[in-house]
């Protein structure tokens, strides 16, 4: 299988975080790509037409998208168990992980407005916006990690990646003020070798 990435991307690293927890790492060959909202290589486009990543070639030349569909095509396919199968479990994975990939759309929108626009087009109120999303979701996720507990499952490695991600492009917010209870929780958590072996560069 191979993986089109780029290794900042919180997106790509929750698919190699499940790849690692599956046990198939060393199945999925890395594709490197530098690509941004307006500029996409061709061979990403010749499999997925949304020209984003991660996207992942199977074997059979099939490509898979986006993160939420690759993830759980290998934890079905590799036994993974990380997607609860029915009922609570199941509806409250899933919703943690809508979370924290919001948070993560919120997140690299800011990275864009300030990376990738001109300066002279670039919009305050709208980075304002979504920082204001990220904040909304720590406050919501600070309340529920107590609940987390050592559980390792779709929702809260997609919690663990989404704060990574912040720490790594938004150091100055400095959530684990506003979020300490999250904050030991992450701690914690983020000692997975799946989390240690795929922190963002």
């Amino acid at each position: 299988m191979k993986l089109y990435h780029n290794p900042a991307s919180p997106f790509v690293r929750k698919v190699r975080v499940v790849a690692a927890e599956c046990g198939i790492a060393d199945q999925v060959q890395l594709e490197e790509l530098a690509l941004t909202p307006i500029s996409t290589p061709d061979a990403l486009q010749a499999g997925n037409p949304l020209g984003k990543i991660p996207a992942l070639v199977l074997d059979s030349g099939q490509c898979l998208y986006d993160s939420r569909v690759i993830c759980e095509y290998l934890d079905t396919e590799f036994d993974g168990g990380l997607f609860p199968a029915t009922g609570v479990d199941r509806w409250n994975a899933l919703r943690l992980q809508a979370t924290a990939d919001g948070f993560c759309d919120a997140a690299v929108l800011v990275r864009y407005e300030g990376f990738v626009r001109p300066e002279d087009k670039q919009w305050s109120d709208w980075i304002d916006a979504q920082l204001q999303k990220c904040r909304r979701a720590l406050d919501v996720l600070e309340k529920e990690s107590s609940s987390f507990g050592g559980s390792c499952h779709i929702g809260t490695l997609s919690v663990a990646i989404a704060l990574g991600y912040f720490d790594f492009r938004n150091p100055d917010e400095q959530w684990r003020t506003r979020a300490p209870a999250l904050a030991a929780w992450y701690e914690e958590f983020s000692k997975r070798p799946s989390l240690q072996q795929t922190q963002p560069v």
